[in-house]
């Protein structure tokens, strides 16, 4: 059976991280949207009679107080001979595109092809307006509560009181900003992780070794922010063009299958979520330059300014699901932490994700008129 899909957005309705004031056509002309093609493939070699895969969609739109910075103008996937092809929702409104395979002597393929709009995100920190239409408290509380690689407890709970009390932080942003700060000055980039870590910021905090990656360093960022009590959350996706501001380890154009990053906000009273990326403040100290970069050079000292309130979005998001359980994957197989890879498995169990090689599968980019 040929399975061949072209997704009305306006039929689907794909997940929303925040509520946008529409942009007026001013707003608009001078918001400077990109549009990019992102095509993944997937080929499963190992051939069972129950083979499946789940692959990731974009948000239709993320935006924050001022806007979207974010909207999803297509989705269409093709699978050959799949048994069912269907977009599903995790929880935390966590969607993507899930195939299954029955036939073990057919070819087990996908193409899935979004187009995304983006436009670079920056927040005005010292724009708070006590009168602002604030979050519910309803609406906050997925973003205050722990999950498995985030408890808000033990270790991580002293080490947010003790960021907190050392800064005299009182307010959101004085939270978040030391928070911020001491992730910054006290974490490392460990190039030797896999894809972009575990997550796992207990065993961050408890060995002793503040190294990681992306879903390491900024969800270390999160799980303190929230034990400090302050709204906050990852954001999964991944890079999709080289960076405008010239910095060679914050950008990815052409093949992007191991460009994958997570972000992370804190919600402020009176501004809204903001963003931050604490995490590639130290990719820069590490990868910018061979040898890498002191704290004290201008590079470094660009992006740490830059990366507390402001997104160059040469990224494209995906969702802040946590501890997600695949819908109609075998139970036997674990929850995987977040989503931002294609996932899979087949009679003989999970596939590796972090290697799409041997998965065989592949993410590129392409930048198109707008």
């Amino acid at each position: 059976m040929q399975r061949r899909h072209f997704l009305s957005l306006s039929a689907i309705a794909l997940p929303s991280l925040a509520v946008a004031r529409p942009l007026s056509s001013t707003q608009a002309a001078a918001a400077d949207w990109r549009a990019y093609d992102v095509v993944t493939t997937v080929e499963l070699s190992e051939r069972t009679a129950q083979g499946r895969v789940w692959v990731p969609l974009p948000a239709r739109q993320l935006a924050d107080a001022s806007g979207a910075y974010q909207r999803l103008l297509d989705t269409r996937f093709d699978a050959p001979g799949a048994k069912q092809a269907k977009v599903v929702t995790g929880n935390d409104g966590a969607r993507m595109l899930m195939v299954e395979w029955a036939d073990p002597g057919a070819a087990q393929q996908l193409t899935l092809s979004n187009r995304v709009a983006l436009r670079d995100r920056a927040v005005d920190l010292g724009d708070a307006a006590p009168n602002a239409n604030p979050a519910s408290a309803q609406s906050l509380r997925p973003w205050l509560r722990a999950s498995d690689y985030k408890p808000l407890d033990g270790v991580v709970a002293d080490t947010a009181r003790k960021i907190v009390r050392d800064a005299g932080a009182q307010t959101d942003i004085e939270k978040a900003k030391a928070i911020y700060d001491w992730i910054v000055a006290n974490c490392h980039r460990e190039g030797a992780v896999r894809g972009c870590g575990t997550g796992d910021v207990k065993a961050l905090l408890t060995t002793g070794n503040l190294g990681g990656k992306c879903a390491d360093l900024n969800g270390l960022f999160v799980a303190l922010s929230r034990a400090g009590g302050v709204p906050a959350r990852d954001v999964y996706g991944v890079r999709v063009d080289d960076s405008a501001r010239g910095y060679k380890s914050m950008g990815k154009s052409g093949d992007i299958s191991r460009a994958q990053h997570c972000r992370a906000e804190f919600y402020a009273q009176g501004i809204g979520w903001v963003p931050v990326d604490p995490a590639d403040v130290r990719k820069v100290m590490l990868e910018e330059e061979k040898g890498g970069l002191p704290a004290t050079d201008a590079r470094v000292r660009a992006a740490n300014a830059m990366l507390f309130g402001a997104w160059e979005m040469n990224w494209m998001g995906y969702s802040s699901a946590e501890d997600l359980r695949l819908p109609g994957s075998s139970r036997q197989s674990p929850p995987v932490a977040f989503l931002m890879y294609p996932n899979g498995e087949t009679v003989k169990g999970r596939l590796d994700s972090l290697d799409p090689a041997t998965f065989r599968y592949a993410i590129r980019s392409t930048r198109v008129a707008a």
